[in-house]
Order: structure tokens, then sequence, then C-alpha cells
């Protein structure tokens, strides 16, 4: 097992197009780190970087003790678990578990004892005599999991290995994964552009936008503080609400509406304001500022109430159990609410 740092990466095209630009990231031995942001944001690119996969333009990458910019894959001691499993058809589970062991020259009374230990943990035992086409696509993805953990790798590199399943599927590979790296304690990167996967995974977030690092931190303190309304707007289901506002004498001002009073340090002026969709609550009529309703999703547990303050668009969840009108009073209360520059971004101090 192997720390992994990532110091001053870039990756650049010939012809210039820069996919990662300037990247630091020191990650623990032991950590689950994952990488997320949308299609295109280089999140990939960086996670190949590190399994020699992709060339380093400039920057170095430290796996344990060594810079491994000029060393070959193979030689890295990671291994990769991609999302169309890259098994060998023609091979059994058995083989295709076996085979890189093989390759590197381990005794067959090892490999065994290694394949065995995997197929438990991962219980595929009664699958080793089957060929991948006789396995369904959370087996698959088992077998590829297995060929990685029989290695006994320095650090574990995931590259969406979900997305091929379906979404019950998703759910339970998750928290299998979790649970398979928990016991092992092998130093993971985990790259998806789905963040539910990353909050119920990690250890710590990486949101990356357009080659960049916006925001690196535990899921739950990247959901309470967004960084910049980039990160308020990725991470969370349904997204926060951002509005454009304005702050006068301590109240937050939509349209022609205040939405929250009593608000200390900060400046009055336009800004971008944020607030859950968990944290609009209903006031009793003409008390808040006036919601219109659009429509309605009903979720079960809870009800997604989407509507406009003054032509902005927001979202409320509220509990199925309260009455709703065409249009209602809301207010918001002042310590749930983010506030962000409205020229970069980026969350304001207060």
């Amino acid at each position: 097992m192997s720390a992994i740092e990532i110091a001053a990466v870039s990756k650049v095209y010939a012809g210039g197009t820069r996919a990662v630009s300037d990247v630091s990231l020191s990650i623990a031995d032991g950590e689950f780190i994952v990488l997320v942001g949308p299609s295109g944001c280089g999140k990939s690119t960086l996670l190949r970087m590190i399994a020699g996969l992709e060339t380093i333009s400039s920057g170095t990458v430290t796996i344990g003790s060594r810079v491994v910019n000029e060393i070959d894959p193979a030689a890295r001691n990671i291994a990769m678990v991609f999302q169309n499993y890259a098994l060998y058809p023609h091979m059994s589970v058995y083989d295709n578990l076996a085979y890189g062991l093989r390759n590197r020259g381990v005794p067959k009374a090892d490999i065994d004892a290694r394949v065995a230990e995997a197929a438990r943990m991962l219980e595929i035992e009664t699958f080793l005599a089957r060929k991948p086409k006789q396995l369904s696509g959370g087996q698959r993805q088992r077998v590829a999991m297995g060929r990685a953990i029989v290695r006994k790798p320095d650090a574990f590199l995931f590259d969406e290995p979900l997305s091929n399943l379906d979404a019950k599927l998703r759910v339970s590979m998750r928290g299998e994964i979790r649970q398979l790296q928990r016991r092992l304690g092998v130093t993971s990167v985990y790259v998806t552009h789905d963040q539910l996967e990353a909050m119920t995974l990690a250890d710590r977030i990486v949101v990356v936008n357009a080659g960049r690092i916006e925001q690196v931190g535990r899921p739950l303190d990247v959901y309470h503080s967004p960084a910049s309304t980039f990160v308020a707007s990725f991470i969370g289901s349904p997204a926060m609400n951002l509005a454009d506002a304005e702050m006068a004498g301590g109240s937050v001002v939509i349209g022609r509406q205040v939405v929250a009073r009593g608000i200390e340090g900060v400046a009055n002026g336009k800004l971008t304001v944020g607030v859950r969709a968990e944290d609009i609550q209903l006031a009793a009529p003409g008390a808040g500022a006036s919601f219109v309703v659009r429509y309605i999703e009903e979720l079960g547990a809870q009800r997604l109430v989407h509507g406009s303050l003054d032509g902005q668009h927001l979202t409320m969840a509220l509990s199925p159990d309260l009455p709703l009108a065409d249009e209602m009073s809301v207010v918001v209360a002042a310590e749930r609410l983010h506030f962000f520059d409205v020229g970069s971004g980026r969350r304001m101090a207060r």
C-alpha cells in the first residue's frame, strides 16, 4: 500500500489542447479518493496519468517513494478496474483472475491461494469455471475487481466501473466496493460523473472542472460548504438553488422580495445566493416571499416542488404530508444561505 502525491501535473495534447492544468493532490495511504466532475473535465485523464496510460506534460506523480513519470504501467504495481470489465472472453473466470499472476511468474500454489481468497471475498467461488459470457454484468464486474485484488497492488484505480450497470445494481455494487476497500485498506482513486457515487464512496471528494480542481473535502463538507457555484450546482440531488440576489441592510432580496433577514458579515451589493432545496421552508400566507408552483415531483418519502420566485427558478424539498397551493409563502433561515461572488463564482467569506 502507498500514498500518492500529484504535484503540479498538467496534460497538454498536440495542438495545444489542455486537458489537465497544474493539479496538485496528496492522497494518504489507504485513503479512498473520488474524482468527480462532468464529462470532459479531465478526471479520467488524471487517473490515466497516475496509471501510466497517458504521458505527463509537466509535474510529477509519486506512488509510495517512487516518482513514476517514466515508469511503465506494468511496473507501477497498480491495478485498474475499467467500466467495460476488459475480461478475456475465451478464458474461464479462474484463468482471468490468474492470468496476470502467471505472467509475473508467481508459483501455482500462491496463484491458487490468491484466486480462492479473492473469489471468496467477492462471492464468485461457484463461477470460477464459467466464461465471461455466462455471467451477468454485476458478476463480470466482480471478476474484474477480483483480478485487481489478486495482484495485491499498491493502489486501486477505478475508471467509472459501474456506468454499464442498471441503477439497482449500481447501488449494491458501490456498497460492495466501499466495504471491500475498507477491508483491504488499499489506496484507491475512483473516477465518476455521478455525484451520488462520489458522496457514498469517498473519504474525500475531488471536484474537477475544466482540468482544474475546484474543491477537495469530505463529502458532507463539500455538500454543506461548496467552494464555488460550480460545486454547488454539481454536488447534491437536486442541485443547490442559485439565484441572482442583492444584499441590502442585512436582508437578502431576490427581485423585489425579501427571502431572509438578519444577515451579518456580508456587504451590501449584488451577489449570487445559494440555498439547498431542503432549507426552503413554508411560511404563513403573506409572511414570506411569494413562490409560484410550476410542477411537482413525487418521490415517495419526499416531494420536490419546482417553481419561481420573481422569475427565478427554485426547487423545494417538502414532506408529502404538507398541503400545497398554486402560490405559497416561503422563507429561508439566515444560517442556511450560501453567498457567492457574482464575477468569480467563488464562495464569499462571512
